[in-house]
């Protein structure tokens, strides 16, 4: 499954079923774990650690240096990815830029033309990150969000799950759990309603979750008054706790609200 074509350095780990397509690059203090696919011209550079069942597609660059200058050359770090990924044509992954540090891809996500994922970046599961997409360093992208095409998040932003971040934003602050998010200067455009009924969340929760934002983004009351209100007015469930909890956790603010002036 290896073409003689294909650079394959006898220090990588190579799982089984593995198919290695002609002129591929596999550096030394390389894992790769069973049933992946590595197209031409893809390169698998040290301190990349994969899973299983992952697509790597032409010209993907995957465990690439830092482009950070932080980074002290030939600092060894990882790129731990999981399993199931689809890693599409130019994608360009980074490893972190400390020692012993790790980015890291979770499972089943779909990584689409040139994006570009920055060091010490942790993505989590069943992400979608459209064309183009550019993630900056020590970014925190949740389960099951949305960046669409041409999204650029700006370093150590935190992105909420189940959210979505639609074509062209340049996100400066974490986007919360559950909304959509868009616009120049982003901001807050609603609740991810079409997603979320695709996960079975009742009409229920969706109007707590729409009310909770509305305490948050219509208020006229600071984000700590908006999380008392919150556990005075809604009903909690997992979705309204998850909400209250990013909100607290949040160390740089969150996007705001669309004023008139930027519709």
């Amino acid at each position: 499954m290896i073409s003689p074509l294909a650079y394959v350095s006898p220090d990588a780990k190579i799982g089984a079923n593995v198919e290695i397509k002609p002129f591929a690059y596999i550096d030394s203090d390389v894992e790769i774990g069973d049933n992946c696919v590595i197209e031409p011209y893809a390169s698998i550079l040290p301190g990349t650690r994969m899973g299983k069942n992952n697509h790597v597609y032409s010209h993907a660059v995957l465990g690439a240096d830092p482009q950070d200058f932080h980074y002290e050359p030939n600092t060894k770090s990882y790129l731990i990815i999981g399993d199931d990924n689809d890693i599409r044509e130019n994608v360009v992954i980074a490893r972190s830029i400390h020692k012993d540090g790790k980015a890291v891809i979770g499972n089943g996500n779909a990584l689409m033309d040139k994006v570009h994922i920055c060091h010490d970046v942790k993505l989590g599961n069943r992400c979608v990150l459209g064309i183009n997409v550019s993630v900056a360093g020590d970014c925190v992208i949740e389960d099951c969000s949305i960046q669409s095409s041409g999204a650029v998040i700006q370093q150590r932003v935190r992105v909420g799950r189940y959210s979505l971040v639609q074509s062209g934003c340049r996100v400066q602050k974490d986007v919360p759990p559950y909304v959509i998010l868009g616009g120049n200067p982003a901001g807050y455009h609603g609740v991810n309603a079409v997603v979320l009924k695709h996960v079975n969340v009742s009409e229920r929760i969706l109007r707590h979750i729409a009310n909770t934002y509305r305490l948050v983004y219509t208020g006229n009351f600071s984000l700590e008054d908006a999380v008392h209100k919150i556990r005075e007015q809604i009903p909690m469930s997992e979705e309204i706790e998850n909400i209250m909890s990013f909100i607290q956790a949040s160390t740089h603010g969150i996007v705001r609200p669309v004023s008139p002036a930027d519709m």
